[in-house]
């Protein structure tokens, strides 16, 4: 990957792509030639961006795919780049993602035509008996406001919120690729008044700039090239919404019923399940999503979280390490390259290359990545 930006100081897309590929070619130790496919994440871009990126390594022909899932537009790319390798349709796929993002709420990009979320927004305001004023403010900013709302009202504490964005600054602290690396304190962001209900800024990732890419390749490929094959994708699972979601809770609509579905594929694919995890890279979208994600993931259940959060279950020293990165709320958030961010970060972990953030002894990984409207993606991943 490369270091994450804020928007306005990162390189222009193209760039960032065209650096990230070539450091995970040079991580492989195998030139563009030898990739057959490449599928590319993005969501602020014109089509085929993609190809502008990894034009700047060579135009030889290889067929390149460009996707759009929000949020998991890059853990989109890695599954079709798995898929591409497991069919055998391919010995060596490229998966990249990117985002050069502008300031500001993620809002709609094309407002004069329908929105793809708008059943989700319908559901959340029906739910939590949003205004029409209410329902006119962006969509993230509405719907994650009514996930705050939704744990609050179910007994979660704001100083368990808070504690959430604590840590990911406090992991973020030895990451160089992290935007947001200074520490936090709970009163720091308690006395920050709310943005919008009970939503406070502190909750929020950060809009972001960055690139990661992955190369996910067979065990007979990987042997030919001379690549290093201990680290291994082992379960895996994918999944959109369902329709029973929208007639549950506020949390089904808002990810937590799709990223349950998609850990209990990925655990079943696996033959795993979370107390065999070391380290997670899960969607800190907001600090109420991580929550939410805990008791989705089967971390904890939902009424034990203020528990799990106050004996420090979910960082060094507990039960797990929950994104030593920082995650998205310190790291930062460039759409398109989040989900492969994480692959990276779970990747040098498990390789036991992840420096002062290193995981004593981290041998099983997951990775959770959700986009809103929605799609859902959970990797476990497995050393040796």
């Amino acid at each position: 990957m490369v270091p994450f930006r804020k928007p306005g100081e990162s390189e222009s897309y193209d760039l960032m792509g065209a650096a990230a590929a070539r450091n995970a070619l040079r991580d492989a130790g195998i030139t563009y030639a030898t990739v057959e496919q490449a599928f590319v994440g993005y969501v602020y871009g014109d089509s085929c961006a993609g190809q502008a990126a990894l034009y700047h390594l060579d135009i030889n022909g290889i067929p390149i795919f460009n996707v759009n899932n929000n949020c998991a537009s890059g853990s989109s790319a890695f599954a079709l780049a798995t898929q591409a390798v497991e069919s055998g349709a391919v010995e060596c796929a490229l998966a990249l993602g990117f985002e050069q993002m502008e300031p500001g709420a993620i809002d709609m990009v094309f407002p004069d035509r329908p929105s793809p979320v708008a059943r989700h927004e319908e559901a959340v305001a029906r739910l939590m008996d949003l205004t029409p004023e209410e329902q006119a403010m962006p969509p993230a900013l509405c719907m994650f406001a009514a996930q705050v709302d939704a744990l609050l009202d179910a007994g979660v504490t704001e100083q368990t919120i808070a504690a959430i964005s604590v840590k990911a600054r406090r992991h973020a602290r030895d990451n160089p690729n992290a935007i947001y690396r200074d520490p936090l304190s709970s009163d720091d962001i308690l006395e920050t008044p709310p943005l919008f209900r009970r939503l406070r800024k502190l909750y929020a990732c950060p809009p972001s700039c960055g690139a990661a890419a992955v190369l996910v390749c067979t065990p007979d490929f990987a042997r030919t090239q001379g690549i290093r094959t201990d680290v291994t994708l082992t379960g895996k699972g994918w999944c959109s919404d369902r329709d029973r979601y929208f007639r549950g809770t506020v949390q089904d609509v808002m990810f937590q019923a799709l990223s349950r579905d998609a850990a209990s594929a990925a655990y079943e694919d696996a033959g795993l399940g979370p107390e065999d995890l070391d380290v997670i890279e899960l969607h800190d979208c907001f600090a109420s999503n991580e929550l939410a994600t805990y008791a989705a993931l089967g971390l904890c259940a939902e009424e034990d979280l203020n528990d799990f959060v106050a004996r420090e279950a979910n960082t060094y020293g507990g039960d797990i390490v929950v994104n030593p990165s920082g995650g998205l709320l310190a790291k930062g958030h460039p759409l398109g390259a989040t989900g492969l961010a994480q692959i990276a970060e779970l990747t040098w972990q498990l390789r036991g290359e992840a420096g002062s953030r290193q995981v004593e002894g981290a041998r099983i990984a997951l990775q959770h990545n959700g986009g809103l409207g929605s799609a859902g993606f959970v990797h476990i991943f497995k050393k040796g």
